[in-house]
């Protein structure tokens, strides 16, 4: 008995292997030179569908696009049009085609084309990273692409009529980046500019109002439509690309009120870029930018704001043309970017500009972002103050990065305004709470959605605060600095003032010695104004000294606070415990794709999918509680104590800026005694010459002859004054040496 059983065991166990080889068999498909299985689906569509498929000889993976009976319905032309297509087309952002076989067993027409092993667009878009749109990096590139990938088959005068996220592959090159490429020419056809079709192709969220009115709403219409309708296409797929959803969204989403989605589209006002209806019947809301959750830079908001409004026009009499078009768009691709960090606003900026722009077309740039105007623009970079001269190029600027930006630094106090975003509570979503597989996991994807905004938000908030503590930190290095140069232009200046000083007591030394009470010269009596003059100087000296040692005394308070600060923002572990809890939200997400799969979950099954449920809202409040409580108020707290530090090291400089015209003016003021006194002095002899000594036969006065003596060595005392001066002359220009180093903010 044991043996029949262990028998039949193997006899079944046979059975089911064979029956596996048996099923695999069945499911192999294959041409001369390819195979692959019907399981390893990449897309499906009304006429063909694409698989993975490998060379049969050198293994190398391929996606075989196998086209149905239905495809063989439409006219032998429209068949073969996108065979023809494909072999006229050679560029890196068009799939290519290899080869064109016919399928062993049904005879149907296989394309054999390029595989792009990360799927399509609208797949990276479906990804929870990506629920509020592409970074920036990757957006450029995705434009990059489809622009380059659109401009060859315009070149080749051919309309894709079909352009969308699905419709765009992603392959990974050699660097790691992505590279972008168009596929599926099924509805393309050849056509040039000034051509007109009438048949209708393409999918309904991305059709031209035109198109759609015809295609999807069954409205008889005798319109032929042009080339402009792969514009609106791209239009709205840039958009779905940059934000995430759909431009034109009406209540109940766009395939449950088609009616409204086409009064949306055609009724747009010029130059919106997207309309939504909140409520059911009620008002379209039109918008003019794209959303703040965009995860796009303002500078580059402006321009692909201005190439959507252009091409998103139903009306195609309105519309750009595509040699405008490329033109806009790669100027967009052209430019370089230079990142800017507004250090009182504690705003980041990407600067887009041409590499051959002028610093006076870049600081415009800043003051359209910043309201700063460019005479008040002051910047640092790595630690030392920027100076950018008037014409210099762009591409002669600091190489920049978001860690590594220009410090912008206003010579005039500016309202802190800080990262700006939407508040993620607004929009995190809840479960129901009885069991639906598929609305659950559409749940979970949309707190994966959340989260990650959260952490990008986080994000930009420490690394606020650190670019708020470094530019802190260059301004009290760098005012530190000028009041060293403040202190040693004060003490070069008082040696100006002792060498003055010494020479007034000599000059007047001697008109003590010459008049003697007898004879008045007014140049050496007269001295009241000059020694005012001096005093005046040596106090504001000694202020000046006096209140750079303050400032000195203030900065080196500001900098022990920075310290602490400093040192609290490096041990803040915030980001990474979003990211424990964003890992294991990950986890559960998995579960749930997976659960979804199934028609119904098993008692124990559903008994674990209600604990991830849990799991899942406790990982998304703990994340809830970390940013608000911790980002968030931590973020506030340093923003508002920078602002009182702004306000500090703002007046601080300008007293440094008033001390320092104030040893300019004390300088000033040394050479004009100095010159006096040599007036004094080229004075004095042709003013005794003149006086007139009494004529008597009998011996002169007493006092005559050392009066005259004195004429004679008032030469002597010249010398040695001009002498004096001229030491003060080379003191003076120390002085201003030391005065003309690096200007102090504001100067």
């Amino acid at each position: 008995m044991v043996h029949k059983a262990l028998g039949n065991a193997w006899e079944g166990g046979k059975k089911k292997v064979c029956d596996a080889k048996c099923c695999q068999i069945l499911n192999m498909q294959s041409t001369p030179n390819y195979l692959w299985q019907l399981e390893d689906v990449l897309g499906q569509g009304a006429t063909a569908n694409v698989y993975k498929a490998r060379n049969k000889k050198s293994g190398e993976l391929v996606a075989v696009k196998v086209f149905n009976n239905v495809s063989y319905l439409r006219p032998y032309e429209v068949q073969m049009r996108e065979f023809e297509m494909l072999r006229k087309l050679n560029h890196k952002n068009i799939v290519r085609l290899f080869a064109v076989e016919e399928c062993g067993i049904t005879k149907l027409k296989v394309l054999v084309m390029e595989y792009c092993s990360s799927g399509s667009l609208l797949t990276v878009l479906e990804e929870p990273e990506n629920a509020f749109g592409l970074s920036e990096s990757e957006f450029l590139v995705v434009l990059q692409g489809v622009v380059a990938g659109m401009n060859h088959l315009r070149e080749n005068g051919v309309l894709h009529r079909d352009i969308k996220p699905g419709n765009i592959m992603r392959q990974i090159g050699e660097s790691g980046q992505s590279i972008y490429k168009l596929t599926d020419f099924g509805a393309a056809r050849e056509l040039d500019d000034d051509e007109k079709f009438v048949s209708i192709y393409g999918t309904e969220e991305y059709l031209h109002p035109d198109m759609y009115e015809r295609a999807v709403l069954k409205k008889p219409q005798q319109k032929a439509f042009g080339v402009t309708v792969d514009l609106w296409s791209i239009g709205v797929t840039f958009y779905h690309a940059a934000t995430g959803s759909l431009p034109f969204v009406p209540f109940g989403g766009p395939r449950r009120n088609k009616e409204v989605m086409h009064k949306i589209t055609t009724e747009k006002p010029h130059g919106a870029i997207a309309g939504v209806q909140r409520k059911e019947n009620g008002a379209i809301e039109w918008m003019y930018d794209l959303p703040i959750t965009c995860r796009l830079s303002v500078g580059l908001k402006g321009p692909l704001v201005a190439v959507l409004s252009s091409i998103l026009e139903a009306d195609q009499e309105r519309c750009w043309g595509f040699d405008q078009f490329f033109a806009e768009t790669s100027d967009i691709l052209h430019r370089i970017v230079l990142h800017v960090f507004s250090l009182q606003q504690a705003t980041m900026h990407k600067i887009y500009i041409h590499s051959y722009n002028t610093t006076a077309i870049f600081l415009d740039a800043v003051f359209k972002q910043t309201k700063i105007v460019p005479e008040q623009q002051l910047y640092f970079f790595d630690g030392h103050l920027c100076v950018l001269e008037q014409n210099l190029p762009a591409q002669q600027f600091c190489c920049t990065s978001e860690n590594s930006p220009l410090i912008l630094v206003s010579t005039e106090m500016e309202p802190a305004i800080g990262v700006l975003y939407r508040d993620p509570a607004l929009d995190f979503p809840k479960f129901i709470p009885n069991i639906d597989i598929v609305a659950d996991c559409n749940t979970a994807k949309n707190v994966l959605s959340a989260v990650y905004q959260i952490l990008r938000i986080s994000r930009s908030l420490l690394q606020g605060q650190e670019l708020l503590l470094k530019g802190t930190y260059w301004q009290i290095e760098f005012l530190k600095a000028e009041c060293e140069r403040v202190l040693e232009r004060s003490q070069e200046a008082c040696l100006s003032l002792a060498s003055v000083q010494t020479t007034t007591e000599k000059v007047f030394t001697l008109c003590r010695t010459i008049c003697d009470g007898n004879i008045v010269i007014p140049e050496l009596t007269d001295n009241s104004d000059l020694k005012k003059k001096l005093q005046a100087v040596s106090g504001m000296l000694s202020n000046c000294s006096q209140n750079a040692v303050e400032k000195q005394d203030e900065l080196s308070s500001l900098r022990a606070n920075w310290l602490q600060l400093w040192e609290q923002v490096h041990k803040d572990r915030s980001i990474q415990r979003i990211e424990y809890c964003l890992e294991k939200m990950h986890f559960v997400y998995k579960q749930f794709r997976k659960s979804r799969l199934q028609p119904r979950l098993p008692y124990n099954d559903e008994q674990i999918h209600k604990l991830d449920k849990v799991t899942l809202g406790t990982l998304a409040q703990k994340v809830m509680s970390i940013f608000q409580e911790e980002g968030v108020q931590r973020y506030q707290t340093a923003l508002a104590a920078h602002g009182i530090k702004m306000r500090m090291i703002l007046e601080i400089s300008k007293h440094l800026k008033r001390m320092s015209s104030s040893i300019s003016a004390c300088q000033v003021d040394l050479e004009e005694c100095r010159d006096s006194l040599e007036n004094v002095l080229d004075q004095v002899p042709q003013r005794m010459q003149q006086i007139h000594l009494p004529r008597a036969p009998v011996s002169p006065p007493e006092g005559i002859g050392q009066t005259l003596d004195a004429v004679v060595g008032l030469q002597q005392l010249l010398g040695e004054i001009k002498t004096v001066a001229h030491d003060l002359q080379h003191n003076n220009s120390i002085i201003e040496r030391l005065g003309g180093v690096t200007p102090a903010p504001g100067v």
